[in-house]
């Protein structure tokens, strides 16, 4: 076993884990977070995405020791009022993708600037939607977007 400290939601975690353990079976096994769920198991899906140092990443392929003294957040830490655009425009539904669409939705609109570069299409591709057809995601993504700018003042 490996003891591994981590901050994870804003708080120091320590836990134990064999070398081999996944970053998203301790999240939901140890930690009690089931926020974070398992689809595909092979990092095709985005279900199981998490930020680790502010980053989205897929926690169905970290193991758990690559994360000792960094920062993990995961779904369970997400303000629910900036979650409404994606709600209001349909983009959750079954709820299987929708905490690593959340998660990702949020980090786009924490960092507008890769719009510059990148479509929300492309921006969104880690993440696989079986009921939305991902109209609602992007509608929901763009409301939020809106929303910030105009709290923001800008255009």
């Amino acid at each position: 076993m490996i003891e591994v400290t981590f901050t994870l939601n804003g708080s120091p975690t320590t836990v134990q884990v064999d070398d081999t353990e996944r970053l998203l079976d301790t999240l939901r096994d140890r930690l009690a977070l089931p926020g974070t769920k398992e689809g595909c198991g092979e990092g095709e899906c985005g279900s199981c995405t998490v930020y680790v140092d502010g980053l989205p990443a897929n926690a169905c392929l970290i193991p758990t020791f690559q994360v000792k003294g960094r920062g993990v957040e995961t779904v369970e830490s997400l303000d629910p009022a900036r979650l409404a655009p994606l709600h209001e425009s349909g983009a959750t539904q079954c709820g299987a993708c929708t905490p690593g669409v959340a998660l990702t939705a949020l980090w786009i609109l924490d960092q507008p600037e890769l719009l510059k570069t990148h479509s929300l299409r492309e921006l969104m591709a880690g993440n696989l939607c079986r009921c939305t057809g991902y109209n609602g995601i992007i509608e929901g993504i763009r409301k939020g977007l809106t929303e910030q700018a105009a709290r923001e003042g800008r255009d």
